[in-house]
């Protein structure tokens, strides 16, 4: 049976864990509601490049523009999963989506994937990772990131006339659920660029187009990229700080009932101590009072 002292160390590194847990918990919770804000704070910019592209398409033809991005070769694809673990199935859902999604092993495209264990687990499957990235630590290194991905893509097209990416990530649903999500980004939507189209400007002032409308197309596309790109960053790091959030409240359940099975077990320990005191000093004034 443990002592009281070896309890009384248990007991002590038990709280301390337990303390360890819920600043975790916090500090995830507290990662959530920023990253919420900054995927909410984006929907105004997809507004204004939905605006840019509307204005334009009163000048052009959207399809024509369109067809400029229409797929002719290779694909890419962007995954996007987490550096660090505790984040339950994020990494191992968004693998088996790719997996599910993307030719075999031999036949996938180029890769970009960011977040190492995402990547560990694509390698295991056979996959080969073209550009591996770390996850931005903070809200504020998510820009940084984006923007190196679009030069990447760039590259690419440039050296291999790559047109069609595709982006796999973890959205973010609510505070502890998330799901895996396939996205193709290019070639555009033709559905949802004829949708804009059709809509009407929603004032009497028409914007007016003085530079090529193909240079201009580019650069809305680059700037819905890179929204796109960031607004996927933003919900996987969500998730897995919600992943994170749901794995620390049990421990923190798990932590709480070792707590108190350990202080049970002392306070029964150190009365089973006093008890045995007891009876050798009744037991020793027994002896002495009938040597008397």
């Amino acid at each position: 049976m443990d002592t009281t002292e070896t309890l009384k160390r248990r007991i002590h590194t038990a709280e301390e864990l337990y303390s360890l847990v819920r600043t975790m918990k916090a500090l995830a919770a507290v990662n959530i509601r920023q990253l919420e804000r900054a995927v909410a704070s984006l929907d105004g910019f997809q507004r204004t490049i939905e605006l840019g592209l509307r204005g334009l398409f009163r000048h052009s033809q959207g399809s024509e523009l369109a067809a400029r991005l229409a797929p002719r070769r290779a694909p890419a694809a962007i995954v996007l999963g987490s550096d660090q673990g505790m984040c339950g199935q994020l990494n191992e859902q968004v693998a088996q989506l790719v997996a599910q999604s993307l030719p075999g092993p031999q036949e996938a495209g180029s890769l970009i994937v960011i977040g190492q264990r995402v990547a560990a687990r694509l390698e295991e499957m056979g996959y080969r990772i073209d550009v591996p990235l770390p996850v931005a630590a903070s809200i504020a290194g998510i820009a940084p990131l984006v923007r190196g991905v679009l030069v990447q893509l760039d590259a690419w097209q440039t050296a291999y006339g790559i047109d069609r990416v595709e982006m796999y990530y973890a959205q973010h649903l609510s505070r502890a659920a998330f799901e895996p999500r396939r996205v193709e980004l290019l070639p555009l939507d033709r559905q949802w660029l004829d949708a804009l189209q059709q809509q009407e400007w929603p004032t009497r002032a028409i914007p007016a187009v003085t530079m090529d409308t193909g240079t201009l197309f580019s650069a809305l596309v680059r700037q819905y990229l890179f929204v796109s790109v960031f607004r996927a960053c933003a919900e996987t790091m969500a998730s897995e700080n919600a992943s994170r959030l749901a794995a620390m409240r049990g421990a923190e359940r798990n932590i709480s009932d070792r707590i108190t099975e350990l202080t049970q077990a002392f306070h029964q320990t150190r009365q089973m101590a006093i008890t045995e005191e007891l009876l050798d000093i009744a037991s020793g004034f027994e002896a002495l009072r009938k040597q008397q």
